[in-house]
């Protein structure tokens, strides 16, 4: 990128890792309560094993954590990095609204 910010890569991460459909679903799910991988492959349309694979990649991002529970590994999400993310994604909205802003002032005083 060429005058702006550097890449926070984790942002970058965890958009990556939201922007996959079945990972938005678990993360949805979540949101609702915490749940074991068996737990979110019953509301799912999706098998245990994918679950866990895609579970993995949002653990790995920060976007949720685990519990243990007598023998069950249950997972939840962490809203901290939610949020800080949001907070981000947030700010590039609104520099990209200034210099939009700023186009538009220029070109209507053309």
């Amino acid at each position: 990128m060429s005058g702006g910010e550097p890449v926070d890569e984790a942002v970058v991460a965890m958009c990556n890792a939201l922007g996959d459909e079945t990972r938005w679903s678990i993360l949805t799910a979540l949101g609702e309560g915490e749940a074991s991988a068996s737990a979110l492959a019953r509301r799912l349309p999706v098998t245990r094993q994918a679950i866990a694979k895609h579970l993995a990649v949002l653990h790995q991002v920060g976007l949720v954590g685990t519990v243990q529970v007598g023998r069950e590994v249950r997972y939840r999400v962490v809203g901290a990095s939610l949020s800080a993310t949001a907070r981000r994604l947030d700010a590039v909205g609104r520099e990209w609204d200034r210099r939009l802003a700023a186009i538009q002032q220029v070109a209507e005083s053309l």
